[in-house]
Protein backbone atom coordinates (compact mmCIF):
# COMPACT_ATOMS: atom_id res chain seq x y z
CA UNK A 1 0.00 0.00 0.00
CA UNK A 2 1.37 3.73 -0.54
CA UNK A 3 2.10 6.19 2.20
CA UNK A 4 -1.09 8.29 1.37
CA UNK A 5 -2.71 4.83 0.86
CA UNK A 6 -1.49 4.09 4.56
CA UNK A 7 -2.77 7.20 5.75
CA UNK A 8 -6.55 7.21 6.36
CA UNK A 9 -6.76 3.89 8.43
CA UNK A 10 -4.11 5.82 10.88
CA UNK A 11 -6.61 8.79 11.11
CA UNK A 12 -9.61 6.49 11.82
CA UNK A 13 -7.96 4.34 14.35
CA UNK A 14 -6.83 7.92 15.79
CA UNK A 15 -10.77 9.08 15.90
CA UNK A 16 -12.05 5.61 17.06
CA UNK A 17 -9.11 6.24 20.13
CA UNK A 18 -9.75 9.59 21.13
CA UNK A 19 -13.01 9.43 21.11
CA UNK A 20 -12.70 6.35 23.75
CA UNK A 21 -10.04 7.95 26.40
CA UNK A 22 -11.71 9.09 29.24
CA UNK A 23 -9.84 10.80 31.29
CA UNK A 24 -6.89 13.35 30.77
CA UNK A 25 -3.49 11.47 31.54
CA UNK A 26 -4.81 8.41 28.89
CA UNK A 27 -5.36 11.44 26.66
CA UNK A 28 -1.99 12.53 27.12
CA UNK A 29 -0.33 9.19 26.88
CA UNK A 30 -2.47 8.58 23.65
CA UNK A 31 -1.37 11.61 22.28
CA UNK A 32 2.37 10.73 22.27
CA UNK A 33 0.73 7.37 20.54
CA UNK A 34 -0.43 9.22 17.74
CA UNK A 35 2.01 12.07 17.28
CA UNK A 36 5.28 11.73 18.94
CA UNK A 37 8.30 10.04 17.03
CA UNK A 38 7.44 6.25 16.96
CA UNK A 39 4.16 7.21 16.01
CA UNK A 40 2.53 5.48 12.61
CA UNK A 41 2.67 8.78 11.16
CA UNK A 42 6.28 9.25 12.32
CA UNK A 43 7.05 5.60 10.72
CA UNK A 44 5.35 7.18 7.03
CA UNK A 45 7.28 10.01 7.06
CA UNK A 46 10.78 7.73 7.17
CA UNK A 47 9.50 5.90 4.67
CA UNK A 48 9.19 9.06 2.43
CA UNK A 49 12.42 8.59 1.44
CA UNK A 50 12.14 6.33 -0.64
CA UNK A 51 9.55 8.39 -3.30
CA UNK A 52 9.90 10.33 -6.20
CA UNK A 53 10.59 14.44 -5.39
CA UNK A 54 6.50 14.58 -6.88
CA UNK A 55 5.75 11.86 -4.69
CA UNK A 56 7.53 12.91 -1.38
CA UNK A 57 5.53 16.02 -2.03
CA UNK A 58 1.98 14.96 -2.14
CA UNK A 59 3.06 12.06 0.64
CA UNK A 60 4.31 15.39 3.18
CA UNK A 61 1.24 17.53 1.96
CA UNK A 62 -0.97 14.64 3.21
CA UNK A 63 1.28 13.58 6.38
CA UNK A 64 0.69 17.28 7.39
CA UNK A 65 -2.76 17.43 6.38
CA UNK A 66 -3.42 14.15 9.23
CA UNK A 67 -1.56 15.60 12.09
CA UNK A 68 -2.69 18.73 11.46
CA UNK A 69 -6.38 17.12 11.65
CA UNK A 70 -5.20 14.50 14.80
CA UNK A 71 -4.11 17.00 16.73
CA UNK A 72 -7.60 19.39 16.29
CA UNK A 73 -9.53 15.79 17.50
CA UNK A 74 -7.15 16.18 20.34
CA UNK A 75 -7.31 19.62 21.09
CA UNK A 76 -11.36 19.82 21.03
CA UNK A 77 -11.16 15.85 23.70
CA UNK A 78 -8.73 17.50 25.85
CA UNK A 79 -11.57 20.65 26.47
CA UNK A 80 -14.67 18.06 27.16
CA UNK A 81 -12.46 16.09 29.31
CA UNK A 82 -10.74 19.15 31.36
CA UNK A 83 -14.87 20.57 31.67
CA UNK A 84 -15.56 16.96 33.03
CA UNK A 85 -12.60 17.19 35.65
CA UNK A 86 -13.40 20.14 36.67
CA UNK A 87 -17.18 19.50 37.37
CA UNK A 88 -15.96 16.31 39.29
CA UNK A 89 -13.31 18.63 41.14
CA UNK A 90 -15.88 20.84 42.15
CA UNK A 91 -18.40 18.59 43.39
CA UNK A 92 -15.71 17.07 45.02
CA UNK A 93 -14.53 20.12 47.24
CA UNK A 94 -18.22 21.26 47.81
CA UNK A 95 -18.33 22.02 51.50
CA UNK A 96 -21.32 21.08 53.89
CA UNK A 97 -21.36 24.28 56.04
CA UNK A 98 -23.85 23.25 58.43
CA UNK A 99 -21.33 21.83 60.78
CA UNK A 100 -17.66 22.42 61.96
CA UNK A 101 -15.35 19.97 60.31
CA UNK A 102 -13.21 17.62 63.06
CA UNK A 103 -9.94 19.07 63.46
CA UNK A 104 -10.73 22.58 62.71
CA UNK A 105 -10.45 25.56 64.43
CA UNK A 106 -12.96 28.98 65.02
CA UNK A 107 -14.87 27.46 62.89
CA UNK A 108 -12.30 26.86 59.45
CA UNK A 109 -11.57 23.51 57.87
CA UNK A 110 -7.61 23.61 57.96
CA UNK A 111 -5.97 24.51 54.28
CA UNK A 112 -4.20 22.71 51.64
CA UNK A 113 -1.59 24.08 49.87
CA UNK A 114 -1.12 23.24 46.24
CA UNK A 115 1.37 23.86 43.39
CA UNK A 116 3.38 27.79 42.65
CA UNK A 117 2.17 29.11 39.84
CA UNK A 118 5.76 28.96 38.01
CA UNK A 119 5.62 25.40 38.69
CA UNK A 120 2.67 25.05 37.39
CA UNK A 121 3.89 26.69 34.38
CA UNK A 122 6.80 24.68 34.03
CA UNK A 123 4.30 21.10 34.38
CA UNK A 124 2.38 22.55 31.80
CA UNK A 125 5.31 23.36 29.41
CA UNK A 126 7.37 19.98 29.96
CA UNK A 127 3.33 18.28 29.01
CA UNK A 128 2.78 20.47 25.90
CA UNK A 129 6.33 19.31 25.05
CA UNK A 130 6.04 15.78 25.61
CA UNK A 131 3.24 15.33 23.65
CA UNK A 132 4.84 16.83 20.71
CA UNK A 133 7.88 14.19 20.99
CA UNK A 134 10.62 15.70 23.17
CA UNK A 135 12.23 14.38 26.41
CA UNK A 136 12.63 16.14 28.98
CA UNK A 137 16.29 16.97 30.42
CA UNK A 138 17.77 18.02 33.26
CA UNK A 139 21.43 19.50 34.52
CA UNK A 140 23.53 20.79 37.83
CA UNK A 141 23.09 24.62 38.52
CA UNK A 142 26.56 24.80 39.46
CA UNK A 143 28.38 25.16 36.09
CA UNK A 144 31.83 25.29 34.76
CA UNK A 145 32.73 28.16 32.11
CA UNK A 146 32.96 25.30 29.77
CA UNK A 147 29.52 24.05 29.62
CA UNK A 148 28.22 27.39 30.39
CA UNK A 149 30.57 29.77 28.06
CA UNK A 150 32.77 28.25 26.04
CA UNK A 151 31.20 25.10 24.36
CA UNK A 152 28.60 27.43 23.30
CA UNK A 153 30.71 29.58 21.53
CA UNK A 154 31.38 32.20 24.06
CA UNK A 155 35.12 32.09 24.47
CA UNK A 156 36.59 34.36 27.61
CA UNK A 157 37.54 37.34 24.99
CA UNK A 158 33.92 37.50 23.52
CA UNK A 159 31.92 40.66 24.05
CA UNK A 160 28.71 38.64 24.19
CA UNK A 161 29.49 37.42 27.61
CA UNK A 162 28.49 41.17 28.74
CA UNK A 163 24.90 39.52 28.11
CA UNK A 164 25.03 37.71 31.14
CA UNK A 165 25.82 39.23 34.82
CA UNK A 166 27.46 36.22 35.55
CA UNK A 167 27.79 34.96 39.77
CA UNK A 168 31.17 32.96 40.26
CA UNK A 169 31.72 30.50 42.70
CA UNK A 170 34.63 29.98 44.97
CA UNK A 171 36.35 26.99 43.90
CA UNK A 172 38.81 26.36 41.52
CA UNK A 173 40.26 28.64 39.50
CA UNK A 174 39.11 32.58 40.06
CA UNK A 175 35.77 32.59 37.33
CA UNK A 176 36.10 29.34 36.38
CA UNK A 177 32.86 27.71 38.49
CA UNK A 178 29.83 29.55 38.13
CA UNK A 179 25.58 29.44 38.75
CA UNK A 180 24.68 28.81 35.74
CA UNK A 181 23.19 31.75 33.59
CA UNK A 182 21.37 30.24 31.46
CA UNK A 183 20.24 26.63 30.78
CA UNK A 184 22.47 26.10 27.67
CA UNK A 185 24.65 23.62 29.30
CA UNK A 186 22.35 21.04 29.71
CA UNK A 187 21.97 20.93 25.69
CA UNK A 188 25.83 20.63 25.53
CA UNK A 189 25.39 17.63 28.32
CA UNK A 190 22.69 16.17 26.39
CA UNK A 191 24.60 15.84 22.89
CA UNK A 192 27.70 14.88 25.12
CA UNK A 193 25.59 11.70 26.13
CA UNK A 194 24.84 9.88 22.48
CA UNK A 195 24.45 10.45 19.00
CA UNK A 196 21.67 12.25 17.43
CA UNK A 197 18.78 12.65 16.53
CA UNK A 198 18.23 14.84 19.57
CA UNK A 199 14.48 16.12 20.35
CA UNK A 200 14.87 17.38 23.93
CA UNK A 201 14.05 20.25 26.43
CA UNK A 202 15.79 21.31 29.53
CA UNK A 203 13.97 23.16 32.16
CA UNK A 204 15.18 24.86 35.33
CA UNK A 205 16.19 27.84 37.66
CA UNK A 206 19.19 29.99 36.15
CA UNK A 207 21.07 32.94 38.06
CA UNK A 208 22.06 36.50 36.79
CA UNK A 209 23.32 39.43 39.11
CA UNK A 210 20.26 41.24 37.79
CA UNK A 211 19.17 44.31 40.29
CA UNK A 212 15.59 43.45 41.27
CA UNK A 213 12.35 45.34 39.50
CA UNK A 214 9.36 44.69 38.29
CA UNK A 215 10.41 42.41 34.99
CA UNK A 216 14.01 41.37 36.51
CA UNK A 217 14.93 38.67 39.17
CA UNK A 218 18.78 37.60 40.15
CA UNK A 219 17.59 33.82 39.89
CA UNK A 220 14.60 33.01 37.47
CA UNK A 221 13.18 29.67 35.43
CA UNK A 222 13.78 28.93 31.91
CA UNK A 223 13.10 26.16 29.48
CA UNK A 224 15.33 25.43 26.55
CA UNK A 225 14.45 22.92 23.30
CA UNK A 226 17.12 21.51 21.18
CA UNK A 227 16.47 19.28 18.45
CA UNK A 228 19.74 17.52 16.24
CA UNK A 229 18.83 15.62 13.34
CA UNK A 230 19.96 15.65 9.44
CA UNK A 231 18.16 17.49 6.99
CA UNK A 232 17.05 20.20 10.19
CA UNK A 233 15.81 23.83 8.27
CA UNK A 234 14.72 26.42 9.99
CA UNK A 235 11.19 25.80 8.40
CA UNK A 236 11.21 23.21 10.84
CA UNK A 237 11.96 25.44 14.40
CA UNK A 238 9.18 27.90 12.70
CA UNK A 239 6.79 25.78 12.46
CA UNK A 240 7.90 23.84 15.91
CA UNK A 241 7.62 26.91 17.48
CA UNK A 242 4.07 27.92 15.99
CA UNK A 243 2.68 24.54 17.40
CA UNK A 244 3.91 25.11 20.83
CA UNK A 245 2.51 28.43 20.77
CA UNK A 246 -0.97 27.35 19.39
CA UNK A 247 -0.54 24.21 21.89
CA UNK A 248 0.34 26.39 25.30
CA UNK A 249 -1.62 29.72 24.80
CA UNK A 250 -4.77 27.98 22.52
CA UNK A 251 -5.74 28.62 18.87
CA UNK A 252 -5.94 32.55 18.59
CA UNK A 253 -2.39 32.84 19.56
CA UNK A 254 0.36 33.11 16.85
CA UNK A 255 4.09 33.33 16.96
CA UNK A 256 6.82 35.33 15.02
CA UNK A 257 10.35 35.55 14.36
CA UNK A 258 12.85 38.39 13.98
CA UNK A 259 16.21 38.80 12.88
CA UNK A 260 18.47 38.96 16.26
CA UNK A 261 22.25 37.94 17.01
CA UNK A 262 23.43 34.87 19.95
CA UNK A 263 26.33 33.68 19.86
CA UNK A 264 25.09 30.05 20.03
CA UNK A 265 23.07 30.01 16.85
CA UNK A 266 23.15 31.52 13.34
CA UNK A 267 21.17 32.28 12.13
CA UNK A 268 19.27 33.50 15.54
CA UNK A 269 16.18 35.55 15.72
CA UNK A 270 13.90 36.91 18.61
CA UNK A 271 10.70 34.98 18.97
CA UNK A 272 6.78 37.17 19.77
CA UNK A 273 3.66 35.73 20.57
CA UNK A 274 0.46 37.37 19.45
CA UNK A 275 -0.66 39.69 22.65
CA UNK A 276 -2.85 37.11 24.84
CA UNK A 277 -4.38 40.37 25.99
CA UNK A 278 -5.40 41.81 22.79
CA UNK A 279 -5.32 38.78 20.85
CA UNK A 280 -3.35 41.05 18.48
CA UNK A 281 -5.55 44.03 17.82
CA UNK A 282 -3.60 46.16 20.09
CA UNK A 283 -3.41 47.18 23.66
CA UNK A 284 -0.97 49.04 26.65
CA UNK A 285 0.52 45.96 27.16
CA UNK A 286 2.07 45.03 24.20
CA UNK A 287 2.33 48.56 23.21
CA UNK A 288 -0.48 48.83 21.18
CA UNK A 289 1.85 46.38 18.56
CA UNK A 290 -0.06 43.18 19.34
CA UNK A 291 2.94 41.16 19.94
CA UNK A 292 4.99 40.02 22.93
CA UNK A 293 8.43 39.49 23.18
CA UNK A 294 8.84 35.53 24.44
CA UNK A 295 12.49 34.53 24.17
CA UNK A 296 15.08 34.02 21.38
CA UNK A 297 15.95 30.91 19.32
CA UNK A 298 18.26 29.89 16.03
CA UNK A 299 19.69 27.03 14.02
CA UNK A 300 22.85 25.60 16.44
CA UNK A 301 25.98 27.42 15.47
CA UNK A 302 28.68 24.42 14.03
CA UNK A 303 31.48 25.97 16.13
CA UNK A 304 28.76 24.38 19.25
CA UNK A 305 28.85 21.49 17.12
CA UNK A 306 32.35 20.91 16.71
CA UNK A 307 32.57 21.62 20.29
CA UNK A 308 30.67 18.05 21.33
CA UNK A 309 32.19 16.18 18.50
CA UNK A 310 29.39 16.69 15.58
CA UNK A 311 30.31 16.97 12.44
CA UNK A 312 28.20 20.39 10.91
CA UNK A 313 28.07 18.81 7.86
CA UNK A 314 26.13 15.95 8.55
CA UNK A 315 23.86 16.80 11.16
CA UNK A 316 21.86 20.27 11.73
CA UNK A 317 19.67 21.66 14.22
CA UNK A 318 17.54 24.66 15.81
CA UNK A 319 17.52 25.60 19.79
CA UNK A 320 15.05 28.10 21.41
CA UNK A 321 14.79 29.17 24.99
CA UNK A 322 12.45 31.57 26.74
CA UNK A 323 11.64 32.25 30.52
CA UNK A 324 9.04 30.65 32.42
CA UNK A 325 8.27 33.06 34.97
CA UNK A 326 7.61 35.52 31.92
CA UNK A 327 5.33 32.55 30.83
CA UNK A 328 3.22 32.72 33.84
CA UNK A 329 2.87 36.18 33.99
CA UNK A 330 1.82 36.12 30.18
CA UNK A 331 -0.97 33.33 31.26
CA UNK A 332 -2.35 35.60 34.04
CA UNK A 333 -1.56 38.66 33.53
CA UNK A 334 0.73 39.15 35.84
CA UNK A 335 2.71 42.90 35.84
CA UNK A 336 5.03 42.80 38.50
CA UNK A 337 7.52 39.43 38.58
CA UNK A 338 8.42 40.24 42.22
CA UNK A 339 4.75 39.20 43.02
CA UNK A 340 6.09 35.58 41.98
CA UNK A 341 8.27 35.59 44.96
CA UNK A 342 6.54 37.63 47.68
CA UNK A 343 4.99 34.43 49.62
CA UNK A 344 1.34 36.92 49.83
CA UNK A 345 -0.48 34.40 50.21
CA UNK A 346 -3.18 36.65 49.04
CA UNK A 347 -1.65 36.51 45.44
CA UNK A 348 -0.51 33.07 45.50
CA UNK A 349 -3.90 31.43 46.60
CA UNK A 350 -5.57 32.84 43.51
CA UNK A 351 -3.95 30.42 40.87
Amino acid sequence: MTVIGQIEPIQARARAGIAAVATLDDLRDLEAELLGRRSALAGLKSAMASLSPEERREAGQALNAARTAIAALLGDRRAVLESAEMQRRLEAERLDLTEIPAGSRHGRAPERGHLHVVTQARDHLEDVFVGMGFTVAEGPEVETDWYNFEALNIPSWHPARGMFDTLYVELGEPESILLRTHTSPVQIRVMEGGEPPIFSIMPGRVYRRDTTDASHLPNFHQIEGLVVDRGISFADLAGTIDAFTEAYFGRGIHSRLRPSYFPFTEPSAELDITCVVCEGSGCPTCGRTGWLELGGCGMVHPNVFRAVGYDPEVWSGFAFGFGIDRLAMMRHNIDDIRELVSNDIRFLEQF
